[in-house]
């Protein structure tokens, strides 16, 4: 390699070492100080709840993740099940956890899903209405809780700026190393940077695995039609309660969800879907998420520089890396199981989806194609979630 081009690459890499050593301090603390605010709350609130819930598809345990929402230390609440297929098979594991769970107010809503891009939301505005409550939360169907969630997630509202609650969500493999990886990202890299976000910035976005809203506010932006051609409704509604004047909080409490993606093509196209839209959504914190990716650079500073101070760089920030994995699982997924040989692995995919990232439109979930535009409105296409177009 020429001598000024590896000296422009050493200078690159460091300066994206430096960065990614100084974001991985930040959110080993964040983690730390987050983990400590986590507990379990009382039904303070004292207003009843409605929980939507929508199904597709027979999805590894879901008897598990619903009925756990059957088991809540709460005065009053209504679960909606809903499916925008009438023959969905997830409405007979729905209808088996409400024989099973008699003392549930529970309704189940099949086939009256309403007309959107983006499917999931047109399922929900199918149960809109059959909600019952001043407060809705919006719960994804693959995560599971304990007993405090709805106690914990709604005490929020008992100040009267909050318009909306949120939850981080930690990810436990449940099949082979792929899985692992899969979890690896949800931990280790999404999680983590949420928290170094909020230390910076007030929240203005949600994450889907749980946004709770007060119905009067939902209303007032619109309701759930305003984010019908969304591919990232959550953080569109989280977007839209911020823009209106009202506060977005995230509770302390973290949900968990299985990493499922059965191999490396499947988890590629899941975390590019991620990519792009939040590329699209939030380019320049997109753009400033390289730095997460610590060990690739400090490997590239260590290599181009070939001096003692690279290979100190890359010693310690393997030595962070290691730090940060085992921090995030105590905090996220403490089920999770260690992989740390997987975390060079990790880093290298993670990085190659930033780069992917960078360009294209398409995008693939659950199994249709869609064309997302800049600032997040989609819509089905043809595309392929691997044409950079």
């Amino acid at each position: 390699m020429h001598h000024s081009l590896r000296g422009a690459l050493a200078m690159a890499a460091g300066a994206c070492t430096l960065a990614g050593l100084a974001y991985s301090g930040i959110a080993l603390m964040q983690m730390r100080r987050f983990r400590r605010t986590l507990h379990t709350a009382a039904d303070v609130l004292g207003v009843p709840v409605t929980v939507l819930k929508p199904l597709r598809g027979l999805e590894p345990r879901l008897y598990e993740n619903l009925s756990s929402f059957c088991r809540q230390r709460f005065a009053r609440y209504q679960i909606i099940f809903g499916a925008a297929d009438a023959g969905d098979p997830a409405l007979a594991v729905a209808r088996r956890v409400a024989r099973d769970y008699p003392q549930c107010d529970i309704t189940i809503v099949a086939g009256r899903a309403e007309y959107a891009a983006n499917p999931k939301v047109g399922n929900l505005l199918g149960m809109m209405p059959f909600v019952k409550h001043p407060i809705i939360v919006l719960a994804d169907s693959d995560i599971e809780i304990d007993d405090s969630y709805l106690s914990t997630v709604t005490a929020g509202f008992t100040d009267p700026q909050t318009g909306a609650v949120t939850c981080l969500y930690g990810a436990v493999p449940r099949t082979g190393w792929v899985s692992q990886l899969a979890a690896m990202y949800v931990n280790e890299s999404f999680a983590p940077s949420v928290l170094v976000a909020r230390a910076i910035e007030p929240l203005n976005y949600a994450f889907g695995a749980t946004i709770a809203v007060r119905a009067g506010v939902l209303e007032a932006i619109g309701g759930l039609s305003a984010l019908r051609d969304y591919i990232g409704d959550d953080y569109m509604l989280g977007r839209l309660v911020a823009r209106a004047g009202y506060r977005v909080t995230l509770a302390p409490y973290v949900v968990q969800t299985d990493a499922t993606d059965a191999d490396l093509a499947a988890l590629w196209a899941h975390e590019l879907r991620w990519a792009r839209t939040i590329r699209l959504q939030r380019p320049a914190g997109y753009a400033g998420s390289v730095i997460t990716n610590v060990l690739p650079f400090a490997f590239l500073f260590a290599a181009a520089s070939r001096c003692a101070a690279g290979y100190l760089a890359f010693a310690l920030a393997a030595l962070v890396r290691v730090m940060l994995s085992a921090q995030a699982r105590k905090t996220f997924a403490p089920s999770a199981r260690a992989g740390l040989w997987l975390v060079p692995v990790r880093d290298v995919l993670s990085l190659g989806v930033w780069c992917a990232g960078l360009s294209g439109h398409g995008v693939t979930w659950r199994t249709r194609n869609y064309n997302v535009q800049s600032g997040g409105r989609m819509d089905e296409s043809p595309v392929n979630c691997n044409d950079l177009v």
